[in-house]
C-alpha cells in the first residue's frame, strides 16, 4: 500500500461527474505510477488512451517502465512511453507517458484529442514553460471541443488555491503521503573551501556516519564532474559514485536510479533531475548544495545566460524529503540555517524568464495571436511575448498581425526551436536539406566536442561526418539528423558553407570583429561578444555567432560560423536597409549627412553626402542633444524651476499635465526642441537658445495662463516681501524664510489650489537651519517653545514671543523691527 491509494476511491468518483481535479500529494506518495493505472478501469474511459505528462525523460522512461513491471509487461504494451528521442507505443497502449515538447505536437496535430480520455500533469509545481503551455492549450480543447475530456492537474508543493479558481473551481483531492522523519544538518562551507572540496568532504563524512546511500544535489554536470574527481580514491571500495543528469546516455541514467548491488553503497551526484519523480531504491542521506541552475532570457539582447542561484524553500524540502521515502533518513544542507530562512519560498515559473519564441509560435499554429486568448497561471510577461513575435516576425514565421504563416506552420511540424526550423526550412529552399539538418540537430543538443574544440560549427560538422575521429557520442545529434530529414534527402551530396545558412537562424547575431583586437565582436542586435583569446576564429572578420553565454556587457561566443561580406550580403539581403541619415559627429564638431546601410546595429557601408539644407541641419541637431544628454542643452536655474513647477502639477494632475521629465523630454525633443532649431547652424547656436521659450511649447494655452497661478514662482509672506520658491528638491515646493519673518502664519501655505503644502524651511537670524515643516500649526504649538529657548539667549536681539500665532513678523532685531 502507498498513502495515495486512500484518495483512490475519492478521485475516481469525482471523476464520475466531474471532468477536472486537482491532486496533492507529497513526494513519495505515489501518485505517479498510481493514478494511471487507477484510471484505466473507469467507465468513462471506454477506449480511450490516459495521457500524462512528465517534465523530464528520464522520470518519464522510469514511471512507464515500474507501471509495465506492476502488470508484468515491458514498455510499449498496455504501458508505453514517448520521448523526444525513444518511444516505446504500440496499438495495445492505453497509458501514454510522454515528455512534454511531445503534448504540444500531439494537441496541434488532433485539438480534441481524439483517442485519449484523459490528460494527467505530473510534477505541474515544477511550473516547467510546456507544462503551462499544455494546460492552456488541453483546458481550451476540454472548453471549446471535449467536454468529457477528463484533466488532471498532480502537484506537491504548488498552491493549488490560483490552480482551482483558474480551473473553474476544480476539486482538490489531497493525499497525507507517509513521510519518514529526516533530520537535518546545516553545514555552511568554511571560507576559503571551494564548493566541490566541500560537498566530497561532507559526503565522506556521511559514509562514515550514516547508513545507506547518498542523494547528492548539484547544480550542473560541470560540478558533477568536479566533485565525482574530488571523490575519487576518498570513498571506501565498496561504494560506487555515480552522476545522473539530463545529457547522460539513458544507459547510464537507468544504472544511476538502480539499486545499488548486494553489499554495496552508491553515492549519486545529480543535478534537479532527481529532486521529483524519481524514486532511487536504498538513498537514506541527501547532500543538498543548496544550489539550483535557471536559464534566463534576456528579451533586450534576445539571448539566454544560464545562472546558478540559490535554490527555493520549497525545492529544498523537495530535496530533504528523497532521504525519507523508505526509513528515517539525514539532510545535510550545505548552507547556515539563517540562510535558510531568507530563501525565497518558490522558484519563479519557467514562463517568467524564458525565450517565447517557441510558445509564440505554438500559439499562433493554434489560432492565438494575443496572450489573452488563452487563460493562463501566470500570464507571459509583456516584454518577452513582444521579443518573440518581433523575431518571428523577423523570420517570417508569423505575419504582421501576429498570425502563423505557411512557412511557421512548416516551422511547427519540425519540432525544434523557430530559429533552427527556419534554417531547415531555407536549407531545403537553397538544396542543402542535409547540412541544414545536421546543424540543426548540432545546435539543439548539447556541445559533443565541449569548449576545449574552440567555437568553430564547420569542425563539429566534419565531426558528424567522419571526416576526423573523435571520442564524442554523436547518436543523439545524428538521430535528431534523421529526424529532421525528409524522406530520400539521405541520398543527397551536399556541403554548404555554415555560415550562409547560420545567418537565417540569427540574423541578429552576425558578429563583425572591432579594429584592432582579434576576439572581440559587435554584433546586429547592438551587443557585444568575444571569443576566447586561444580560438583561431578570431582571425575571422565576420561571424555568425550561434551560442553565447548571454553576458549583458560582453557575451562569451561558445559556438560561431565564419561568413564574408558578398555571402552576408546575399543570405541577409531582406534585413539590409540602406538609408539618408544625417546625424551630429562629435569629432568633427558637425553635422554631416551620410549614406547609410545597415544590418541591425552593425554600418556596412557608409558615404558622406553633400551638406544638409537647414531642416536636415535641425534634425542633426537634435541628434547631437540625444548623444550629449539633456544636460548639455543651456539649462538655467529658471529653467529647472519651470521644468518642475510642471512636474509637481503632474504629480497632482496626471491627466490635465503633461510629464516633462528629462527622459520624456529627451524622447520627444522633435516635438518641443525641434521647432526652435530653425535657422540654427551649429552647436553655438543650440547654446544661445532661450530653453524656457521651448519648455513652454510643451504646454497648451490654457496651462501656460494656470501655471503661475497654480504654481507660482514666489509668495508673499507676513513681512511682504515675495520670497522665491524652490520646486526642485525631492520634499515638494520649498520656502525658505528667516522664523520671525512668518510670525502671524497660523497655517501652512500651499500651492496646486490648496492640494500640496509649502516646505516651510524656518531659519535662524544668521540664516543657519532651525526646522522643517509642511505643517506650521503644530511646529508652533508643539516645537517651537523648544526654539524659543535655545535661541533667546543666542540671539537676544531678535524677537522670540510666546505667542507666534499673534505676534508681529519680523525682519531684524527688536530695535529695527521690520
Amino acid at each position: 500500500m502507498l498513502p495515495i491509494d486512500d484518495v483512490l476511491p475519492e478521485l475516481l468518483a469525482t471523476f464520475e461527474d466531474r471532468t477536472t481535479a486537482l491532486l496533492q500529494a507529497p513526494p513519495g506518495a505515489g501518485k505517479t505510477t498510481r493514478v494511471p493505472l487507477a484510471l484505466l478501469s473507469a467507465g468513462w474511459r471506454g477506449e480511450g488512451r490516459i495521457l500524462m505528462l512528465e517534465p523530464r525523460r528520464l522520470a518519464a522512461r522510469s514511471a512507464a517502465r515500474f507501471m509495465a513491471h506492476q502488470l508484468g509487461e515491458s514498455p510499449g504494451e498496455t504501458v508505453g512511453y514517448r520521448t523526444r528521442l525513444d518511444t516505446r507505443v504500440s496499438a495495445r497502449t492505453r497509458i501514454e507517458v510522454v515528455t512534454e515538447g511531445i503534448l504540444t505536437r500531439l494537441i496541434q496535430s488532433d485539438p480534441a484529442l481524439e483517442g485519449y480520455a484523459a490528460v494527467l500533469f505530473d510534477e505541474f509545481h515544477e511550473r516547467s514553460l510546456q507544462a503551462d503551455l499544455g494546460l492552456a492549450l488541453v483546458r481550451e480543447s476540454q472548453q471549446a471541443l471535449r467536454d468529457d475530456l477528463r484533466l488532471l492537474v498532480m502537484s506537491a508543493t504548488l498552491d493549488t488555491e490560483p490552480l482551482a479558481q483558474l480551473l473553474g473551481g476544480a476539486p482538490v483531492i489531497t493525499s497525507e503521503g507517509r513521510a519518514f522523519p529526516v533530520d537535518v544538518f546545516y553545514r555552511p562551507a568554511p571560507r576559503q573551501r571551494s564548493l566541490p572540496d566541500h560537498v566530497a568532504a561532507t559526503v565522506s563524512d556521511a559514509l562514515s556516519e550514516q547508513a545507506g546511500s547518498v542523494l547528492v544535489f548539484l547544480p550542473g554536470a560541470g560540478e558533477i564532474r568536479r566533485v565525482a574527481r574530488a571523490l575519487d580514491g576518498a570513498v571506501p571500495e565498496d561504494v560506487q559514485v555515480m552522476p545522473l543528469y539530463g545529457s547522460l546516455k539513458a544507459a547510464q541514467q537507468d544504472a544511476a536510479i538502480a539499486p545499488a548491488t548486494s553489499g554495496t553503497r552508491k553515492v549519486v551526484l545529480a543535478t534537479a533531475i532527481a529532486e521529483t519523480s524519481l524514486t532511487i531504491e536504498g538513498i537514506r542521506v541527501v547532500v543538498d548544495a543548496g544550489l539550483s541552475r535557471r536559464a534566463r532570457f534576456d528579451p533586450n539582447s534576445g539571448m539566454t545566460r544560464l545562472t546558478t542561484d540559490r535554490l527555493s524553500r520549497s525545492s529544498a524540502e523537495q530535496r530533504r524529503g528523497r532521504a525519507g521515502r523508505v526509513e528515517p533518513g539525514v539532510c545535510y544542507r550545505l548552507w547556515s540555517e539563517t540562510e535558510h530562512q531568507r530563501l525565497a519560498g518558490q522558484a519563479p515559473p519557467e514562463i517568467a524568464e524564458a525565450d517565447l519564441a517557441a510558445l509564440v509560435l505554438e500559439l499562433a499554429g493554434w489560432g492565438a495571436r494575443s496572450p489573452d486568448d488563452l487563460d493562463w497561471l501566470d500570464p507571459p510577461p509583456e516584454a518577452h511575448w513582444r521579443q518573440a513575435r518581433d523575431l518571428l516576425q523577423w523570420l517570417d514565421l508569423v505575419d504582421k498581425d501576429g498570425g502563423v504563416t505557411e512557412a511557421g506552420r512548416q516551422a511547427l511540424v519540425l519540432g525544434v526551436h523557430p530559429r533552427l526550423a527556419h534554417m531547415v526550412l531555407r536549407g531545403r529552399e537553397w538544396g542543402y536539406p542535409v547540412t541544414a539538418a545536421r546543424l540543426a540537430a548540432l545546435l539543439g543538443e548539447r556541445d559533443p566536442l565541449g569548449p576545449g574544440a574552440g567555437a568553430d560549427l564547420d569542425h563539429r560538422l566534419r565531426a558528424m561526418t567522419g571526416e576526423y575521429e573523435t571520442r564524442a557520442d554523436l547518436k543523439p545529434i545524428r538521430h535528431a539528423t534523421a529526424r529532421l530529414m525528409r524522406r530520400g534527402d539521405q541520398d543527397i551530396d551536399d556541403r554548404m558553407p555554415v555560415g550562409r545558412l547560420l545567418s537565417q537562424a540569427y540574423p541578429d547575431r552576425v558578429a563583425h570583429r572591432r579594429p584592432g583586437d582579434a576576439s572581440r565582436y559587435r554584433l546586429s542586435n547592438g551587443r557585444g561578444a568575444r571569443l576566447r583569446d586561444d580560438d583561431p576564429m578570431g582571425r575571422e572578420t565576420w561571424l555568425v555567432a550561434a551560442e553565447l553565454d548571454g553576458q549583458a556587457r560582453e557575451a562569451l561566443i561558445y559556438r560561431a560560423a565564419a561568413i564574408d561580406r558578398p555571402t552576408l550580403d546575399e543570405a541577409l539581403a531582406s534585413h539590409i536597409r540602406t538609408s539618408d541619415e544625417v546625424g551630429w559627429d562629435d569629432r568633427k564638431g558637425t553635422v554631416v549627412a551620410r549614406r547609410v546601410t545597415r544590418l541591425g546595429a552593425l554600418v556596412l557601408e557608409e558615404t558622406s553626402l553633400p551638406t544638409p539644407g537647414p531642416e536636415r541641419v535641425a534634425e542633426g541637431l537634435l541628434d547631437a542633444v540625444r548623444q550629449k544628454g539633456l544636460a548639455a542643452l543651456p539649462w538655467t536655474d529658471a529653467a529647472r524651476q519651470w521644468q518642475a513647477r510642471v512636474q509637481t502639477l503632474a504629480t497632482v494632475w496626471p491627466d490635465d499635465w503633461p510629464d516633462v521629465g528629462d527622459a520624456t523630454l529627451l524622447a520627444s525633443l522633435p516635438e518641443w526642441l525641434g521647432p526652435f532649431l530653425a535657422g540654427v547652424g551649429d552647436w553655438q547656436g543650440v547654446q544661445r537658445l532661450n530653453l524656457i521659450d521651448a519648455l513652454t511649447s510643451c504646454l497648451p494655452w490654457d496651462r501656460q495662463s494656470a501655471l503661475s497661478r497654480l504654481a507660482p514662482e514666489r509668495l508673499t509672506i507676513p513681512t511682504g516681501q515675495s520670497v522665491r520658491l524652490d520646486y526642485t528638491g525631492e520634499q515638494g515646493p520649498v520656502l525658505a524664510t528667516k522664523l520671525q519673518t512668518v510670525f502671524g502664519w497660523t497655517d501652512t501655505p500651499t500651492i496646486a489650489d490648496g492640494r500640496l503644502p509649502v516646505v516651510l524651511h524656518l531659519l535662524s537670524p544668521a540664516g543657519r537651519p532651525l526646522a522643517v515643516t509642511s505643517d506650521l500649526s503644530s511646529f508652533w504649538r508643539q516645537a517651537y517653545p523648544e526654539v524659543r529657548k535655545d535661541m533667546r539667549g543666542r540671539y537676544p536681539k531678535h524677537p522670540w514671543p510666546e505667542d507666534p500665532f499673534t505676534a508681529e513678523p519680523a525682519m531684524g532685531t527688536k530695535k529695527s523691527g521690520r
